[in-house]
């Protein structure tokens, strides 16, 4: 069954569906009754807003390895029907790392503690025209978190993407660096801040040690600090919007752009930028970073395993979970 799901992994990424219904249903089509039992809960549960993206043993859902192939297949059309094939590639890659991580903790032959089955799709609610449902794909370092009303995706965030190793120093995988847009564009709007805009910018000289906001059901920073859009020059507005960009466009492009308006409309000018930690890159220096606007949040943590162990995430402020409006729909609806 391993060996199914590592084939499943490296094959090329399709052109992405905006029909997630249909691949929802496609997927619940493959499942036997007890299957389906495991899989399907009901949309208005209180596990739609457990999130977590550390190792464990007790999640909801259907794990990947307890699919076949074609079962497998028809998990990541869902995930290529609401997230561009970048990302996809980011996700298989990350499972990917999970054999590496059984070499280097030494885990015993028997131990399933890094088995890269274990990612588990959950779909909440019954995927159908009409209908309010979501669903999440979720394990070590994964997690994404979508809300639909008929075949409109409406949320994706909660989303989580992390990297153990960040950088792969050694065996088959050397050299892979997963998240590396992520580090290095980060880099790139920090270095080129002039002297005022970079004093506003770092908020701390020492890194905090995980992302701010955590596996929390509500997103909060209640005080947003750094350099704001407005303050700064017009070459390093388009590096924030680039930075920016790269986490939202995770997504499909016609979500994603219906995600950026609403940033824009929010407005640019009280997005801001802020960093804590090494202002370099290089092994033992942690560093954060994090875009706060009325409606978003994205971190970037790079502190854990001797700064070499990445945690980002996205969080729509408005729209997380689907929002409290999705949910009261569904519950008139009901």
């Amino acid at each position: 069954m391993i060996r199914s799901i590592l084939l499943l992994l490296v094959f090329p990424v399709s052109v992405c569906s905006q029909d997630i219904v249909t691949k929802a249903r496609a997927f619940i089509k493959l499942l036997d009754n007890d299957q389906r039992n495991k899989a399907i809960l009901d949309f208005n549960t209180e596990e739609r807003y457990n999130f977590h993206y550390i190792p464990k043993d007790n999640r909801k859902g259907i794990a990947l390895k307890e699919m076949n192939e074609q079962q497998q297949s028809a998990a990541f059309d869902m995930l290529k029907s609401c997230l561009s094939d970048k990302t996809v590639d980011k996700v298989n890659a990350i499972i990917q790392l999970e054999n590496v991580l059984k070499v280097l903790e030494n885990q015993p032959a028997g131990s399933d503690y890094r088995d890269p089955g274990k990612y588990f799709l959950t779909l909440f609610g019954t995927p159908r025209t009409g209908a309010v449902w979501g669903w999440r794909f979720e394990g070590h370092h994964i997690s994404f978190n979508f809300s639909a009303s008929d075949k409109k995706l409406l949320s994706g965030t909660p989303s989580f993407l992390g990297s153990n190793p960040a950088i792969v120093h050694e065996g088959p995988q050397k050299g892979k660096q997963v998240l590396r847009e992520e580090t290095e564009k980060g880099f790139a709007l920090l270095h080129a801040l002039s002297k005022q805009e970079l004093a506003k910018a770092i908020i701390d000289e020492t890194a905090p040690s995980e992302i701010i906001t955590g596996a929390s059901r509500k997103a909060m920073i209640d005080k947003p600090e750094g350099v704001r859009y407005s303050e700064l020059s017009v070459g390093n507005k388009q590096l924030l919007m680039q930075l920016l960009e790269l986490y939202i466009h995770r997504y499909t492009k016609l979500f994603a752009d219906e995600m950026l308006d609403d940033i824009k409309k929010a407005g640019l000018d009280d997005l801001r930028f802020a960093w804590a930690g090494f202002t370099q890159a290089g092994k033992g220096k942690a560093c954060y970073y994090r875009i706060q606007g009325p409606t978003i949040i994205v971190e970037y943590d790079n502190s854990q395993n001797n700064a070499n162990h990445i945690h980002t995430v996205v969080r729509d402020l408005k729209n997380d979970f689907g929002g409290d409006m999705l949910l009261q729909h569904y519950k008139t609806d009901h």
